[in-house]
Order: C-alpha cells, then sequence, then structure tokens
C-alpha cells in the first residue's frame, strides 16, 4: 500500500455534495487497508457560506469558490463533480485535461451532446472516469441482483420499478434549476435515472420502450430571491416562471433478454419522501425492495410445505454484499442507509484509482451514463410519439 496520499476535492456543496465529502472523509474505515491516507482537499461552491459549512463539516482543508480553482491545484489527484447537470461537461473536460480522476453524480451530462462528449473523453482518457448510481451499493439491491443472476427466481417475467418523490408537492416551492431544461430532464432525469439503473444492475440492459405518458401537474412555480440548496425551500417573489419540464413520467420497457418492464416516477407524490422500489418476478420466485425499508428485501419462493409459502421478510446483515467489513457493528439489523452507499461508491471509485487489492466492484461508467441518458430520450420520444416503441441504440 502506498502511503503517499491521495488527494480529494469535492465540486458542490449541496446534499449531494455533501454526501460525496462525507464519503470520502469514511473510506478508510470500511473494508480492507487497501487504500492510502486521503487528503481532504477543498470543498468548492459558489455559495461561500454552504462551501465552507461542508468543508468544515466533513473535515476539509478549505472551501474555495469556483470550480476552476480545485481544476487548476496540482495537488488534488481526484475530484467529485456534484452541481447542475450542465456543467458537468466542463468540469470534466478541464479535470480530466489536468489529469485528475473524475466521478461525476447522474444524470451524466446536461444534453446528449454533451454525453456523448464526455463518452468520446472517456475512451481517451488515462484516468478513472466514473457516474455515481449509490443504490447499486445496497446490500439489499446488489442480493437480490445476486437472487437473479443464479436464477433463483426462475425464468424472469415482470420488472416492476418507481421512484415516487414529494419534493415538488408545493406549489410554492421555488422555481430551481430542477424546473428547467424541457422534457426529460425533469422528474426522468433527476430520479427515473437511479431506478432505471437499479433495474438494469438487477436484469441487464434496456433495449426499447414505449407507451410513455410525461405529465405536469404544477405548471408554473414562483421565481427565488437566492440560492436554493437541493430540494429545500427558500424565499420567493411573487413573480412566477413556467416550469419546463415533467413532474411525472410512466412507461414500459423491454430488456435484452426479452423481460418486459414498467416504469414510473413522480416528484408530486404526496408522503412519499424517497420512494425507490421494485419488484421482480419470475416463474421459480419474486423479490420486492423498498427504499423507505432500506435494511430489508422480500423474497418468495416454492417452499417444500404450500401452506407455509408466501413472501418473507430478508434482514440485511453479514451474508449479503456490502455489508461485512463495511459497517462498524457487523450484525444483522442494525440498519444502514444513503450515507453508507456514497461511502462505498466513493471507496470504490479510490480503489480503482490505485489499484487495491481485491478491490469493490468498479462504478459505472460514462459509457453507462450516456445509455442511461439514451433510454430517457427514448421515453421522451415515446411520449411526443402517442406512447410509440422507441428502440435504444446499441454500442
Amino acid at each position: 500500500m502506498s502511503h503517499q496520499p491521495l488527494s480529494v476535492a469535492v465540486i458542490g456543496a449541496g446534499m449531494a455534495g455533501r454526501s460525496h465529502a462525507a464519503g470520502y472523509r469514511q473510506v478508510n474505515t470500511v473494508f480492507g487497508e487497501g487504500l492510502p491516507p486521503v487528503r481532504l482537499a477543498a470543498i468548492a461552491d459558489a455559495n461561500e457560506p454552504l462551501a465552507r459549512d461542508a468543508a468544515r463539516r466533513y473535515g476539509f482543508e478549505r472551501a474555495v469558490l469556483s470550480w476552476e480553482e480545485v481544476v487548476e491545484d496540482s495537488s488534488i489527484d481526484a475530484i467529485s463533480i456534484v452541481v447542475g447537470n450542465s456543467l458537468h461537461r466542463p468540469i470534466a473536460e478541464a479535470a480530466i485535461a489536468a489529469g485528475k480522476h473524475v466521478l461525476c453524480e447522474k444524470p451524466l451530462a446536461g444534453s446528449m451532446d454533451d454525453a456523448r462528449a464526455m463518452v468520446a473523453l472517456e475512451a481517451d482518457a488515462d484516468v478513472v472516469t466514473a457516474v455515481g448510481y449509490t443504490y447499486r451499493r445496497s446490500p439489499a439491491v446488489a442480493a437480490i441482483r445476486d437472487h437473479v443472476q443464479s436464477r433463483e427466481l426462475g425464468e424472469l417475467t415482470l420488472f416492476d420499478g418507481r421512484y415516487w418523490c414529494d419534493y415538488a408537492c408545493d406549489p410554492r416551492g421555488p422555481l430551481s434549476w430542477r424546473f428547467r431544461g424541457g422534457p426529460g430532464s425533469g422528474a426522468l432525469a433527476d430520479i427515473g435515472a437511479h431506478v432505471i439503473d437499479a433495474g438494469q444492475f438487477v436484469c441487464g440492459p434496456v433495449v426499447s420502450v414505449s407507451g410513455a405518458v410525461l405529465s405536469t401537474q404544477i405548471a408554473k412555480r414562483p421565481l427565488p430571491l437566492g440560492a436554493v440548496v437541493g430540494h429545500n425551500a427558500a424565499p420567493v417573489s411573487e413573480e412566477t416562471g413556467e416550469v419546463e419540464n415533467e413532474d411525472t413520467a410512466v412507461f414500459s420497457a423491454r430488456f435484452e433478454s426479452g423481460l418486459s418492464a414498467t416504469f414510473s416516477v413522480s416528484r408530486t407524490a404526496f408522503g412519499m419522501p424517497n420512494g425507490l422500489a421494485f419488484d421482480v418476478y419470475g416463474l421459480g420466485g419474486r423479490a420486492s425492495f423498498d427504499w423507505h425499508r432500506p435494511s430489508e428485501y422480500l423474497f418468495d419462493d416454492p417452499q417444500p410445505e404450500a401452506r407455509t409459502r408466501g413472501a418473507r421478510q430478508v434482514i440485511v446483515g453479514p451474508q449479503m454484499p456490502y455489508f461485512a467489513g463495511g459497517y462498524p457493528m457487523e450484525a444483522p439489523g442494525v440498519g444502514g442507509g444513503n450515507a453508507e452507499m456514497f461511502v462505498y461508491q466513493c471507496r470504490a471509485f479510490l480503489d480503482q484509482i490505485v489499484g487495491t487489492p481485491d478491490p469493490l466492484p468498479p462504478n459505472a461508467t460514462f459509457a453507462d451514463g450516456l445509455h442511461t441518458m439514451q433510454i430517457i430520450q427514448a421515453v421522451v420520444q415515446s411520449a411526443q410519439s402517442d406512447g410509440a416503441a422507441v428502440e435504444i441504440p446499441t454500442h
């Protein structure tokens, strides 16, 4: 193991940026000893109080006000990009040109042209590039994937995925950047990207979509009077602006295996703070996951006694991926959630950079992120064509 510190920075100090920052702080507390010391170098955000607070909370050396300052710092080895989607490409291009490794939040970019440019950049880059899909790091989700791959559910018959949230239910919520950008850039890109990736992680690549419908429940929102952090409320003016993208999206899909799927996403589903969930059905069993109960999943398969057949609760524990070595208390039923998944994601990113022996599975690539964006684009095309089937480009 190298004793030369690996220097990291986070660009963006909002709720996801803080999750990356906390993740880097914890990477050497989980799993093996394969990483060198990690130097927490900088948090960058144009909102100076937010940047300073994040740096203080998570032990970073300094707060800076521009991403350019991070990119120009030759002592920084790796960065997380956790800002508005339209900034992903210019930051990634500059960082890779400066020889820095890049972990980019999803969706990969603000446009298809930007995403394709980033994939082309990845193909020629001599650095590690990755996209953040944290739900891949859930022990329960990874365990369900193992059930599917070992064919314990038999031939698969249906995947039903949804991501229902309520962060946009309040019509007085400010018109932040999340409500700009046109069809596909709303709930579909923000939260739909996660459930699409979860479906592909468990069941393989999606090759076509159909029957798509996009809808907007709140057509106008008040303009904010200052910075808006994450999904938080903020002071607003009496002036309003048009919401440019969807609150809700539903569509059908087909996986490469021929498996059929249904997906629905919404940011106006009242009472659902963070409702990613899915069910996988097969001829010989089914598995169900709900993020509101992250430390368990339901599993059902034929029992020797028909009278006792039915779904049973499986509690996450050391027998599942990521648990052994990934929790301070390695005992079934002790919980777990969002923060740990960011730790595992950051650890996997740094594992790949340094070539850690027995590393965690690598993160999704820029090419994976582009594929998810192509699915989102196909959903928009289907919705604009009265639900017509749209094929996903293959590479």
